[in-house]
């Protein structure tokens, strides 16, 4: 039955880019802002975008801004306000949107010719071996390309259905659109070697709707399920034995549907706000931690809310932690966004708040920084959560978001990890980069583990 539906759901998926909010002839803008002398043109450069009715910030970090502009005016307006080094690097933007939609002929062949193997190989629902055969059969398609909301659902029932002694699903909500929250539990439940449930957490940077939600997955094939109790996995085999893992792979299911449906670029959940015309609330900056106002028009993608917890994701999440998880001890907890390259610690509101265990915080990011290069041979700059929202040049820009919150809150040790890349995707990231990022996540993945379980080592 699980085969059939992901059949049917990647048919469905490669219809689903028709009536997309159309971006033709709109631009990417990077402004190198590292060079010394510059602290007063970064904030007027800032300032400008922030009152430009047609750009939004892509990301801003310690070398560079990326800007969308939405027409020729702005775009030559900045040019004449600005002495910032800059160049486009999205030249139109609808062409590289395209480029993300899965392609149907590749996709449908795929799918045929693994439904012929696994009938000819007689894969039936029942013995593990089977379901692993099957598991590892699809899953050497299902990531070659982005995937819709429908059929990571479905993937996940195929973790739960391949793997279950190791995986739960667990729903904590429901969204205003009516899409399940969920998140995936993994754990051997090894009460000798893991009495105070120890927990790692992972957040995918998908609650900013467009951001893409297979990196999460692609650690479920690189990772500790296939692996486990085998005698290639010891490693896999102790973090599962010592540490439970709660990953949310898709936050905000609301906001990616609608980037598969409506707007590719969409980054806000969906939710009604005051103004009716204009829905959504940017979830990372709605967390309680904090918290500012720090955009008062809904229409603007950085909306916070009125209130802390405005954003129905952001509240259900922290009810929880509070109450279903209140009995674990969360050790580490890892944010997954796109992009730009950077391993980020707390804080983010504000650079002059010093974090509880700095040294800790610049141990770890420097070593998961190190087994990201070892991997790939990537370089991934380490600096604090305030300098890449921007916080160190405009007070607020910085407030409520999950990372703070959780490392204030629940967790040892919090980590936002922006992937690739650098160069001129954003986050429009290629579906060939797919297999090579999910490699390097995992990379970082396993160190955080080792960091939790032999600190002093």
């Amino acid at each position: 039955m699980l085969l059939k539906r992901i059949s049917a759901a990647l048919v469905a998926a490669v219809q689903l880019c028709h009536g997309m909010v159309s971006y033709s002839g709109e631009k990417v803008v990077r402004f190198w802002v590292d060079a010394d002398g510059l602290e007063v043109e970064r904030r007027e450069l800032l300032s400008s975008v922030l009152n430009c009715s047609s750009c939004s910030i892509w990301t801003v970090n310690s070398k560079f801004m990326d800007v969308h502009v939405g027409n020729s005016e702005d775009l030559t307006a900045m040019d004449s306000l600005t002495s910032i080094m800059h160049e486009v690097i999205v030249e139109d933007l609808d062409s590289a949107i395209r480029g993300t939609f899965p392609v149907a002929d590749d996709d449908l062949e795929l799918w045929e010719t693994v439904h012929a193997s696994g009938s000819q190989q007689n894969f039936q629902v029942g013995g593990p071996d089977s379901k692993l055969q099957v598991f590892h059969a699809l899953s050497g398609f299902f990531f070659k390309e982005f995937r819709d909301l429908r059929t990571l659902n479905i993937w996940f029932a195929l973790l739960k259905e391949t793997f279950p002694q190791l995986v739960e699903i667990e729903e904590y909500g429901e969204t205003p659109e009516g899409n399940k929250l969920q998140a995936l539990h993994l754990a051997a439940h090894n009460q000798e070697l893991n009495p105070e449930r120890k927990t790692v957490m992972s957040l995918e940077g998908s609650m900013q709707g467009s951001r893409s939600a297979y990196l999460q997955l692609a650690l479920s094939r690189h990772s500790c399920l296939p692996n486990y109790d085998t005698p290639t996995g010891k490693r896999e085999t102790q973090y599962l034995n010592s540490l439970d893992f709660i990953f949310v792979p898709v936050f905000n299911p609301d906001g990616y549907n609608y980037t598969w449906t409506s707007d590719r670029l969409w980054r806000k959940n969906r939710q009604e706000t005051y103004l009716s015309s204009c829905r959504g609330i940017d979830i990372d900056r709605s967390f309680g931690y904090e918290w500012s106002s720090s955009d008062d028009f809904p229409c603007n993608e950085n909306y916070a809310g009125e209130v802390p917890f405005e954003a129905v994701e952001a509240r259900l999440w922290s009810e929880y932690l509070y109450h279903v998880k209140r009995d674990y001890k969360i050790y580490g907890f890892l944010d997954l966004h796109s992009y730009s390259q950077e391993i980020l610690y707390p804080y983010a509101y504000s650079c002059e708040s010093v974090p509880r265990d700095l040294e800790n915080l610049m141990e770890l990011s420097f070593g998961l920084s190190k087994a990201i290069r070892a991997v790939s041979g990537k370089h991934y700059d380490v600096l604090p959560a305030c300098k890449d929202r921007g916080s160190d040049l405009t007070p607020g820009l910085g407030s409520g978001s999950a990372l703070d919150f959780m490392y204030h809150n629940r967790a040892h040790w919090a980590f936002q990890i922006k992937l690739r890349d650098t160069g001129n995707h954003g986050f429009l990231l290629p579906p060939k980069y797919i297999e090579p990022v999910g490699r390097e996540a995992y990379g970082a993945f396993k160190y955080f583990c080792d960091f939790i379980l032999d600190p002093e080592n």
